[in-house]
């Protein structure tokens, strides 16, 4: 799976914490290694920070979707910017919109039901 955040410890921590659950995750930081990561490897599901640092999440989500048809992306955000849940509308494959202080556990269990469910 991809985790594309641009704050690196934070997805450090996501990254260490699905490891630990015996998913392989690939951590980028913005737009260009993101779209590097879609063209080296099957991504089977997306954590995605919809705030980007000089980066679309959008342009990220569209690549993948064409890339990976279908493939499920749990948008992130530090801010509550579409939290009255426009992202669903804007992204076809958008599975979840959550906060980035999120508990890891439970991002982790969404991340297994998703890989599971797709």
């Amino acid at each position: 799976m991809l985790i594309v955040e641009s704050d690196a410890a934070l997805g450090r921590v996501w990254q260490r914490h699905l490891e630990r659950h015996g998913i392989w995750v690939r951590l980028e930081h913005d737009q260009q290694g993101a779209l590097d990561a879609l063209g080296a490897m099957r991504c089977d599901l997306i954590i995605l920070d919809i705030i980007l640092t000089r980066s679309s999440a959008f342009a990220i989500a569209d690549a993948a979707e064409r890339r990976f048809p279908g493939v499920p992306i749990l948008f992130v955000s530090k801010t509550s910017f579409f939290s009255d849940g426009s992202v669903f509308g804007l992204c076809a494959n958008a599975r979840a919109f959550v906060s980035a202080d999120t508990p890891p556990d439970d991002l982790t269990a969404m991340v297994e039901h998703y890989a599971r469910s797709g």
